[in-house]
């Protein structure tokens, strides 16, 4: 990740996964500190996409488009794996289909997870989500979004 407001963000969930880590923590306590993580990596997830394609408009257009595609982007909320192919998609159909390739289940299920389980907290449901469930979510989310960083950046760029 080279973003620098995705790595700050990333860095705070590190911390705060870190420092839940070292404690032994009753299971009801976890859950509840799992449900609060779960709703912070579904914001990773937003801020993350945004950063980094707002980020790659920035480098790449006048400012006009690069507002225009800043605005388009706050509207990306919640996004589960099939809406994030389906923005990048937006971007070059070659991105989707090359997230497509580096996608694992492990990661699709790990983004699906993440922002349902959000959905369900936000509406005062039932998450059922355990904190290292959680935590295994969350280094695939932070793959994904290396990902789309990789796909952006690194193969965009040398085209």
């Amino acid at each position: 990740m080279k973003n620098i407001e995705v790595l700050r963000y990333k860095q705070k969930l590190d911390n705060l996964f870190g420092q839940l880590s070292v404690f032994e923590v009753e299971s009801e306590l976890q859950s509840h500190w799992a449900k609060y993580l779960c709703v912070l990596v579904s914001g990773f997830i937003e801020i993350s996409i945004r950063a980094v394609l707002g980020e790659y408009t920035r480098q790449r257009s006048n400012q006009n488009i690069t507002r225009y595609v800043a605005s388009r982007l706050t509207r990306v909320t919640n996004p589960n794996m099939e809406d994030i192919l389906t923005l990048v998609g937006r971007f070059d159909s070659d991105w989707r289909r090359k997230l497509e390739e580096v996608t694992t289940d492990e990661i699709k299920t790990a983004v699906d997870s993440v922002v349902a389980n959000r959905n369900r907290i936000a509406h005062g449901k039932d998450a059922g989500i355990s904190y290292v469930t959680l935590k295994n979510y969350y280094k695939n989310v932070k793959k994904m979004v290396d990902n789309i960083e990789n796909i952006a950046f690194e193969i965009a760029g040398s085209s």
